[in-house]
């Protein structure tokens, strides 16, 4: 999946307008005028459309922890990096962000997958938030990424 899906199955999921968008984005410390947010949106073979880099998304998910929860606590803050080509690293970050941001738990995660039609176990579950170096880490591919922002469009939308 690229970053301009993931927004935009988020957005759709949980129903964020274009200028919440805007402010999510600023609270992660990036400008976008509502404009760009509409190229955003488009998908790739259509005109204007604008690619959003991992730092971007990063951003916004950074934002978006600070829009659904407050400013960040700075000492309890970890910097976490975007690969620019290795992309399943960048799904662990992303689903950790938004069970951050979402406030979720691991019973709330487990049932947004099943959502989504897959069943999730909870060891399979916190091997997805491990840090790379751990031993029982595993990285999360698209699938889980897609089926996750799935199953929040059926919990938010439905």
């Amino acid at each position: 999946m690229n970053n301009n899906d993931i927004l935009r199955r988020l957005r759709y999921a949980l129903d964020i307008s274009d200028i919440k968008m805007c402010q999510i984005f600023e609270l992660g410390n990036e400008v976008i005028a509502v404009e760009k947010i509409k190229d955003i949106l488009k998908k790739e073979h259509e005109e204007e459309y604008f690619s959003v880099s991992n730092e971007s998304l990063k951003k916004f998910l950074d934002g978006f922890i600070i829009f659904k929860r407050g400013p960040l606590d700075k000492k309890s803050s970890e910097e976490e990096v975007f690969h620019p080509k290795k992309n399943s690293n960048n799904n662990n970050i992303i689903l950790k962000k938004l069970r951050i941001a979402l406030n979720f738990r691991s019973e709330d995660m487990i049932k947004v997958f099943k959502l989504g039609e897959v069943e999730i176990s909870d060891s399979e579950l916190s091997a997805l938030f491990r840090k790379p170096t751990h031993k029982n880490y595993r990285e999360c591919g698209d699938k889980y990424i897609r089926t996750f922002l799935k199953g929040l469009t059926v919990l938010y939308r439905n």
